[in-house]
């Protein structure tokens, strides 16, 4: 009796963990109630010593609380935080806003810009999207926009952060897969420049094809003229110093990502200062709020780190490994498996959720995947994860659950429907799925550049 509970222990985990997210419990909680039932399960069948389960506490601390690698995470999200509330972001967005307007789709396409370039700078979503939505729809909506086209590209301009370094998910895949940031960071900012780019074709060319949905605004006045360059040089700058003092230092090998989020945080602390924007309630506002997020994001790690290794103590790792073996698929049907699973998943949960709890688990499947040619052994785990965060573009747009949704729902108020918004993001989802097959296709989109920049 007792060996067949311990035979099955894996299986009736892994299935529990299925249950219990479509269960609605907050995912955290969650988490460490599995781990507690099948720990002491584990214990009983003897597949794990009490022993094992005492050192639990200290792999968490010593694994998460102390791992020096996602001591990025909370500066990054201080860093994005900070350029909200100096408004640094905003003064960007505006310049682009009066440089493009006589361009048909301008308004769309100064969006898209502003989202990547804040993305390069930051890589906080919510802001972002909330941002986004209060600066550019009220503008859009007047200028006679079509509102489906207005939401889809706030929404999907404002959720570029996720994939384009120095990306928070990025900071925690480098830690759950054990590879190097730096080469990860490298790694994505191709697919997500691309990402971009094909937002910015689909919006010239339906623009160019339906000009009525994105019309042109009337000229500058000789007023608003006035001083317009000198505007556009200080807001363009600040953010160009943001990229440079975190990418650059990361990729000209000066600072490692972890030192960079610390060159990031004192480039827009001093920007901040130096606009005269930098004041007490602004450093109050902005460390609150990064409290807040780590708080959520450190409980989910606590939850993932406990299920992970009570997983792997009873066996869980070889289970998954021998299922998808002995799955009839091939390694491209397995990977086409994992990347539905993905995407499917991303209509109901976060990208926190999916991260911390699939990638754990689909490691070591990709670890005895041979793809031949197509991709090296060496570099497949790096191609893995920077297809897992085109895939979970995704999640943020598409419903019920999608969250980039929900924040430009909440800014835009009565301005849009959520039919307008439903309608609105299809083209761009169906855009992230095309980038996410042309990666798959073409590895070399994704691992040319850390060849060139590591070899």
């Amino acid at each position: 009796m007792i060996e067949l509970i311990s035979a099955s222990l894996p299986g009736a985990m892994f299935l529990s963990l299925v249950v219990a997210l479509f269960s609605g419990a907050p995912v955290a909680i969650m988490l460490m109630g599995i781990s507690l039932v099948f720990g002491l399960l584990a214990v009983w069948t003897g597949d794990m010593r009490l022993v094992h389960a005492t050192l639990l506490p200290n792999r968490i601390f010593s694994g998460t609380i102390e791992n020096p690698v996602l001591v990025a995470a909370p500066m990054f999200i201080f860093m994005g935080l900070l350029m909200e509330k100096t408004r640094i972001a905003e003064d960007l967005l505006l310049t682009l806003q009066r440089l493009m307007r006589v361009i048909p789709g301008g308004l769309a396409l100064a969006v898209v810009l502003m989202g990547t370039i804040l993305a390069a700078a930051t890589g906080i979503i919510g802001a972002s999207v909330v941002m986004l939505t209060a600066l550019a729809i009220p503008t859009m909506v007047e200028r006679g926009y079509n509102k489906g086209l207005a939401a889809g590209t706030v929404a999907s301009a404002g959720t570029l952060g996720i994939l384009i370094p120095p990306s928070v998910m990025l900071v925690f895949m480098g830690d759950l897969l054990s590879i190097s940031l730096g080469h990860l960071f490298v790694a994505a900012l191709l697919p997500g420049l691309l990402l971009s780019l094909a937002y910015v074709l689909y919006i010239v060319l339906r623009s160019a094809a339906q000009p009525s949905i994105a019309p042109k605004a009337p000229p500058l006045t000789a007023d608003e003229k006035q001083g317009l360059w000198l505007e556009s040089l200080k807001s363009v700058l600040a953010p160009l110093v943001m990229i440079v003092a975190v990418l650059g230092s990361i990729l000209g090998g000066v600072a490692t990502p972890t030192e960079a989020s610390g060159v990031g945080v004192f480039a827009v602390l001093l920007l901040g200062a130096l606009r005269g924007r930098l004041n007490r309630a602004t450093l109050n506002e902005s460390m609150d709020g990064s409290v807040k997020t780590l708080g959520m994001l450190f409980f989910i790690f606590v939850g993932a780190t406990a299920f992970s290794y009570i997983f792997r103590k009873v066996g869980g790792e070889h289970f998954i490994v021998e299922t998808a073996s002995a799955l009839p698929f091939g390694n491209w049907g397995l990977l086409l498996t994992m990347m539905v699973m993905i995407f499917v998943m991303g209509f109901f949960f976060d990208w926190i959720e999916i991260t911390l709890i699939m990638l754990p688990i689909f490691a070591p499947i990709v670890q005895t995947m041979d793809l031949g040619d197509h991709v090296a052994r060496s570099e497949m785990i790096y191609w893995f994860a920077i297809l897992v965060s085109l895939n979970l573009q995704t999640s943020f747009l598409t419903p019920p659950f999608g969250f980039a949704l929900f924040y430009l729902k909440g800014a835009a108020g009565h301005l849009l429907s959520m039919r307008d918004i439903y309608l609105g993001i299809i083209p761009f989802v169906l855009l992230q799925i095309v980038i996410l097959g042309a990666a798959m296709l073409w590895p070399d989109l994704v691992l040319w550049l850390p060849r060139m920049v590591f070899e």
